[in-house]
Parts: structure tokens; C-alpha cells; sequence
């Protein structure tokens, strides 16, 4: 069967059919949002013809993901910067909510930079001359607590700037803009910060600004009022330190689109101009929409504006962007037949891997050993080892095919759905037999304890576990022995976003002894369909 169906992957049978989520409509229009997956604090350049966009990955790994484009409308994932997240001893361990916040990337000089923040540690650089790497080390530009959402200007009089804002949570203050000089390599901030935007009064928790020049004036664009329930603000002066005017340029309206905020400016060859922003989506996470955006008087227009006042809001359905080109219909990776000898690029772990988790082999499987759990984890909220996706869709199946080869009691494999409540499928090595088993954990992230519901032994060693995630992320799970008839197990569960992240699907392999020798999975191979 498996040699069926890569024969059809291999014609193009089911390459349309693969994709859970189209955002272009075939007939010259496309549909938001553009990317349906929680690709958060998106920001984007275009090079030639060709579009790249980076956003936020906290503390998964492969981090800082890099999407590419050709129309704005049809994405891929190209692949990471980060394959460890530094400092590494720190990130060994999970850390939720921490690791890269929102980056920038700019093109200069025939040299790709990405400013990333980690609240923790400072503002970081990476640099590269092809956006496919290899990138340099981290490099701290500014160590410090606090330090978020940096982007850089090269201006025309040769000095280099940085605009970033502040975490309330580790600096102690926010809802505050500021800029500081860089050296010419815009390796290392040179000046004191000076405060050029303060939202306190009627703007808060702005954060996340944009840095651009156009026409003589300075532009910060910059989200305001929070993540959920915020608007866009655009920033504009003659002078790079100020003072600034400020205008609401696009807000939720009349539209189901919240936010809608936290973005990037990009224009096309033929001289469009485009926002690229995200929307909270819950257990979705934040997911990319793509708006038409204009000038007018020097003031930015985003999104439709039908009362004509200036401040535009979010378009469901418009006309593609006029790139010249026609961008394949491309989308974010989910499906992996494991014939590669890599990972799919869609696959993190939840913290820096460790050798011998998974191995990629040339079998057409994934090899997994079990992984002992650290006594000090209450729950499956902090396991390292998880390798998980994000949610690709409203709704979708997940299938994964695979053996269970265990050597001793106590070690389970599982399909899980992860966040701060979660819920999972397993089988694991009991006295009485290898047992299926059904858990639910609520309030995983305050170290509350499983709910687990014991099923039947089960004496094959190639079992089918399948997820169902419906509309409002309503999850079933389900099993079999043939891969033709699934008995239900469990209650629905619905899904919850993790901490700044939204849900993911995957798997995790454990055990309670220390030895020399783990039990095994191979994995045969992880189906998404509609």
C-alpha cells in the first residue's frame, strides 16, 4: 500500500489533495487567511521575486522558521535558522512562552539579517548570504531583560538604527517604543534608548514595531491594545527620534478577524503594496492573513476602508497580488511518509533535541527509542522529547501507521494533542499486555494530573492511531489494527493553545527504568487529510 500511494505522490495524484488549507481560489483571487497554521509575529521582505517571511517560534525546535513565496498568497516552508537554541544549557529544558519572540529580517549590502529577541537574554543577530544558510551564531547585539521585537534601519546618511519595545514581564514596564543607534555593521546597539512613542494613555501594550523611511519620513508600524483585541497603529516623522504623529490604520471593523495587528509592509515588483498580519485563532494559534494596502497623503491605508476615514479593516476574499508570476499552489508541510533521511521540516521538538529520540533511517520509517522521564515532570506540558506540528487547518484527520516494539513495562507511545489542557492516544507495555489507554490532562500548565481511561490489550505490533480535529478544535482519537476500521476511544476533548502558541499534534515515547537498551517504534508514516 505504501508503495501505492508514493507511486500517487509521485504523479501529482494527491498533491492538491494533501492540502488541508488553500488559501488561493484558482481564479485569481485568494481567501484569508493565508497560512492557517500559528506562524505568529509575522514579518516579511521581498528580494527579486521572491518573498520570505519569519515569525516568532519561542522555545520549539527547529526554531526561527523561514517561509517563501513567489505571490504572497502560496507559501512553503523553506526550513530554520536555529537547529539549537542558545544558550543551550538553558534550553535543554522546556521553557514555555520564552525562546524567539517576534524577529525582523531585512536584506542589505547582498547579506540577509534577522533581529530576534529573547526576553531573557537580549536581542540577538543571525546573518546570512543565502536565505537558505548557512546562517551565523547568535550573536548578542544588546544583552538584557526585557528587550523585544527588534527591527533595524539602514538610513540613507550612512547610520544605522534599532527600534524594539519592552516585556512588562521581565523588564517591569511597557507599553513604550524606543530607538537606538547601531554601529555601520549593525552588530551592537552604541547609544542610550530614546523613548519616541509612549501608548500608555490611550495605546496599550504597544509593542512589535516596524522601522521603514519612505518619502522622507520615518515609519514605526506597530500593534497596540493586545494580542486579541488590538488594532494597528502607523507611526510617522521627519526626524528619526521624533516627535511622532500617530494613526489607526486598520482595526477589526465590522469583520470576525481580531487583532488584526503585528505585521510587515511588503511591496511587489510591479509597486503594490501588501500587510502581511496575524490573527489570534485560539488553540489555532495566530494565523497569517494577507492585506492590499495604499497611501494616501503618506498615511498608510490597510485592508478595505468603506466609510472612507483612513482606517481600513481585514478582507476575507480579494484579487491576488500583480507579482508577474505565477506562484505554484504551494502549502505549509503535514503529511510525512518518512522516506527522507531528515525530519520533515514541519516537525519541532518541544526544547533542544538529544541524540537518540528519533532517527531518520532508510527503511521508510522513523526510528524512535523510549525516553526515561525526569521525575521532577508532573505531566506530558513539559516533556522535551514531544515532536509535534502545528494544527494545519479548521479541520483535519491525522493517521499515523506503526509498530510497537517495546522491551519493558511501563513503556507508552503516544499521539498526542498538546497545550495547556491536552489529551492523548497511547498504547503501553502493562503486565497483562501491551494496553491502549486514553488520557486527559486539564490544567496541564499548573502540573495537574492525567485522567487516564485504560482500553483493551492489544497483541498486534502494527497499530493505526488517528486524530480528528473539528471545527472549534474538537479532537476524537481512534485506533486500529488494519487501517480500514477505527473503533473510537476516549470522550472529545477540545483543544487549548499552549503558552503564546497554539496547539500541536505529535508524539511522544516513554519509559520508567534506566537502561541500556530502550524499546522502539518505527513509524511508519503521519497522513494529514481533510
Amino acid at each position: 500500500m505504501k508503495k501505492i500511494i508514493l507511486l500517487l505522490f509521485a504523479a501529482g495524484y494527491l498533491e492538491s489533495h494533501a492540502q488541508v488549507w488553500k488559501a488561493d481560489n484558482g481564479d485569481g483571487t485568494y481567501s484569508n487567511p493565508v497560512i492557517h497554521a500559528d506562524y505568529s509575529d509575522p514579518d516579511a521582505i521581498r528580494v527579486g521575486n521572491d518573498f520570505y517571511m519569519i515569525a516568532s517560534s519561542f522555545t520549539h525546535v527547529p526554531g526561527l522558521p523561514i517561509l517563501h513565496s513567489k505571490d504572497l498568497v502560496n507559501w512553503e516552508l523553506a526550513g530554520h535558522v536555529l537547529t539549537v537554541q542558545p544558550p543551550a544549557e538553558h534550553y535543554n529544558r522546556v521553557q514555555h512562552g520564552a525562546g524567539v519572540w517576534a524577529p525582523s529580517i531585512r536584506y542589505h549590502n547582498n547579506t540577509f539579517y534577522i533581529y530576534y529577541p529573547d526576553p531573557d537574554f537580549g536581542i540577538y543577530l543571525v546573518t546570512a548570504k543565502n536565505i537558505n544558510g548557512p546562517w551565523t551564531a547568535p550573536r548578542l547585539v544588546e544583552a538584557g531583560k526585557g528587550l523585544i521585537d527588534p527591527c533595524p534601519l539602514w538610513d540613507d546618511n550612512g547610520k544605522v538604527y534599532l527600534a524594539h519595545a519592552y516585556a512588562g514581564s521581565r523588564a517591569g514596564f511597557k507599553s513604550i517604543l524606543v530607538i537606538k543607534e547601531m554601529n555601520r555593521e549593525g552588530t551592537k546597539t552604541i547609544s542610550p534608548p530614546v523613548l519616541v512613542f509612549d501608548g500608555h494613555e490611550a495605546d496599550p501594550t504597544v509593542e512589535g514595531p516596524k522601522l521603514y523611511k519612505r518619502n522622507g519620513y520615518y515609519y514605526l508600524f506597530a500593534p497596540a491594545g493586545g494580542v486579541s483585541t488590538g488594532w494597528q497603529l502607523v507611526l510617522r516623522s521627519r526626524h528619526i527620534y521624533g516627535p511622532y504623529e500617530k494613526k489607526v490604520v486598520m482595526t477589526q471593523g465590522s469583520t470576525a478577524v481580531n487583532g488584526p495587528h503585528q505585521g510587515a509592509w511588503v511591496s511587489t515588483s510591479s509597486g503594490e503594496d501588501w500587510f502581511l498580519h496575524f490573527q489570534d485563532k485560539e488553540a489555532y494559534g495566530r494565523i497569517v492573513h494577507l492585506q492590499p494596502m495604499k497611501w494616501i497623503n503618506n498615511w498608510p491605508v490597510i485592508g478595505e476602508d468603506p466609510d472612507g476615514d483612513g482606517t481600513g479593516q481585514p478582507v476575507l476574499r480579494y484579487k491576488k497580488p500583480g507579482t508577474g508570476i505565477s506562484g505554484s499552489l504551494l502549502s505549509i508541510p503535514d503529511s510525512d511518509e518518512f522516506n527522507e533521511a531528515r525530519l520533515g521540516k514541519q516537525w519541532q521538538w518541544q526544547a533542544n533535541p538529544q541524540e537518540g529520540w528519533a532517527f531518520p533511517t532508510p527503511y521508510g520509517y522513523l526510528q524512535l527509542f523510549s525516553v526515561l522521564a525526569a521525575d521532577t515532570l508532573k505531566n506530558a506540558w513539559s516533556y522535551p522529547f514531544i515532536l509535534a506540528q502545528k494544527f494545519p487547518a479548521e479541520a483535519f484527520t491525522a493517521t499515523a501507521r506503526f509498530s510497537f516494539r517495546p522491551r519493558w513495562e511501563g513503556e507508552k507511545f503516544g499521539l498526542l494533542v498538546h497545550g495547556a489542557d491536552y489529551s492523548y492516544i497511547a498504547v503501553e507495555k502493562t503486565p497483562e499486555g501491551n494496553r491502549l489507554k486514553q488520557a486527559v490532562c486539564r490544567g496541564a500548565d499548573q502540573e495537574k494530573t492525567e485522567t487516564v481511561q485504560d482500553g483493551e490489550i492489544i497483541t498486534n505490533a502494527e497499530i493505526y492511531f488517528r486524530l480528528e480535529v473539528m471545527s472549534g478544535a474538537v479532537c476524537r482519537f481512534s485506533w486500529s489494527t488494519d487501517g480500514i476500521r477505527f473503533q473510537d476511544m476516549g470522550a472529545s476533548f477540545t483543544a487549548k493553545p499552549g503558552r503564546w502558541v497554539g496547539a500541536k499534534t505529535g508524539f511522544f515515547f516513554t519509559r520508567k527504568n534506566r537502561t541500556n537498551d530502550a524499546g522502539q517504534v518505527r513509524l511508519d508514516w503521519f497522513r494529514v487529510t481533510k
